[in-house]
């Protein structure tokens, strides 16, 4: 009796190969071992900020990759990513946790199918559109950025840039009871989101320190967040904050040079400057919060926040080079970008 044994699956990886250049490779996918899952992708979310600076080649080549999931380097080939949700399609020896089918997302690049230990794979809830559960990164991201910004009930919040993550961020502060909530950003349609969203205010950056100033009797914005990316937008934070005021810095700028004009109100009025990074929490906050206690408020949050309306354009995965051209070229027609799969259904030629 002829005895065949079946060939490892094909997937496809996006990585990025030089700059400005996004490419799809074919790679062999073995099954989990002990203590891991497959996981076959539904859809992955694009990070506009954070993806576009690699995607540009803005990022210093001897910067160490943060996730396990990541391959290559900055200084090319790289491949990244990190919004991923799908379904198990397989578990390994010693895997309790996590059943074939189950709704998962996870911190892995942009990929049809892979490997991971099953402690990576963070289980969605079932009445949860399995789709949504991209937005985790983003929600985990906003959530740590709200923890690091020192503000309190009856304050006044102005949050720069309202893509995903300074929206979110918008909305947390709100249902934290912070307000006026503020927002800035240039484009017209994203300020007409935020406010439908519940912002109290939405403004472009021009006249801006005289508006704050206005709507604060005098004194200026308690705390600002800075989400933008902008070396101009992260100065007008730090000027339309209160003496004794603190402007938090969620942008990664990458390679960017900034130039700041710190020896005005940035001095005299003891201005705080705060970097967040969703990679370490709130030491402050370290007794009663972890990271799988921010996970699971982030699992609460996905039901309850209004998403689906964030996605703005819906890519299948083998056009994925053609989405970043879009958001390189022309950033201003997007918000969420995703990518969708059409799955593995039991291997595939690449």
């Amino acid at each position: 009796m002829e005895c065949r044994i079946a060939a490892e699956p094909k997937a496809r990886a996006l990585w990025f190969t030089a700059p400005r250049t996004a490419t799809l490779l074919a790679e062999t996918v073995p099954p989990p071992g002990p203590g891991e899952v497959s996981v076959e992708t539904i859809a992955s979310a694009v990070s506009a900020g954070t993806e576009m600076l690699i995607y540009r080649g803005e990022v210093s080549q001897d910067l160490r990759l943060d996730l396990p999931t990541l391959e290559g380097s900055y200084g090319f080939p790289i491949k990244y990513g990190y919004a991923a949700a799908g379904r198990v399609l397989a578990t390994g020896p010693g895997v309790e946790h996590l059943s074939t089918g189950d709704p998962v997302f996870v911190h892995h690049p942009h990929q049809d199918l892979f490997v991971v230990p099953a402690r990576m794979a963070v289980r969605l809830p079932d009445d949860l559109d399995p789709l949504l559960g991209v937005f985790s990164a983003n929600i985990e991201t906003a959530l740590n950025i709200v923890h690091d910004t020192p503000v309190r009930l009856g304050e006044t919040a102005l949050i720069f840039g309202q893509g995903v993550v300074g929206l979110l961020v918008a909305l947390l502060l709100k249902r934290a009871g912070v307000g006026p909530v503020l927002v800035v950003d240039p484009l017209e349609e994203r300020r007409r989101r935020a406010l439908t969203a519940g912002a109290d205010g939405a403004f472009g950056p021009e006249r801006l320190k005289e508006r704050v100033t206005e709507i604060t009797g005098g004194r200026g914005s308690d705390v600002a967040v800075e989400t933008s990316g902008s070396g101009a937008a992260l100065q007008s934070a730090i000027d339309a904050v209160a003496t004794e005021g603190t402007v938090v810095v969620a942008s990664w700028y990458g390679i960017k040079p900034v130039t700041l004009d710190l020896g005005g109100h940035f001095h005299r009025g003891r201005v705080r400057l705060r970097s967040s990074q969703v990679g370490l929490s709130n030491p402050e906050l370290a007794p009663r919060w972890d990271r799988a206690r921010r996970m699971d408020t982030v699992l609460g949050l996905l039901g309850r926040l209004e998403l689906r309306g964030l996605i703005t354009h819906r890519f299948p995965f083998e056009e994925a080079p053609e989405a970043y051209t879009l958001l390189d070229e022309r950033p201003g027609e997007t918000l969420q970008v995703i990518f969708t799969y059409d799955g593995i259904q039991g291997g595939r030629d690449v």
